[in-house]
């Protein structure tokens, strides 16, 4: 009986003691540091969840809240006094008391930390 090399559908391969199914395996290369770090995915913000009607309205007439300020240092706020002074001057062609300038500004400075 001759033997062919080409087998027969019903014919089975003999058992080598390996699994029957075999991967293909990806030719090994060489890497880099270039290759190999992957910068990290850059994700998608999350889409704004909708808002009821009842809490889009309560937004809407709700007062902004105002930031507290720190207060200024005493050399910012003598700053802010010398400035306001010399405006004022300035406003009335130095005509008048440095010291009348000098009172008035410390008023106004004054008022505008406290809020007033």
């Amino acid at each position: 009986m001759a033997t062919s090399k080409t087998k027969s559908a019903g014919e089975k391969k003999p058992a080598t003691g390996k699994t029957a199914t075999t991967t293909a395996r990806k030719p090994v290369t060489k890497r880099t540091a270039k290759t190999t770090a992957k910068a990290p995915a850059a994700r998608k913000p999350a889409a704004p969840k909708a808002a009821s009607p009842k809490t889009a309205t309560a937004k809407k007439t709700a007062a902004p809240r105002a930031k507290k300020q720190a207060a200024p240092t005493p050399e910012q706020r003598y700053k802010m006094i010398q400035e306001a002074a010399y405006f004022m001057a300035e406003k009335d062609a130095f005509g008048g008391c440095a010291t009348d300038y000098w009172i008035a500004a410390e008023a106004q400075i004054e008022l505008m930390l406290r809020g007033d």
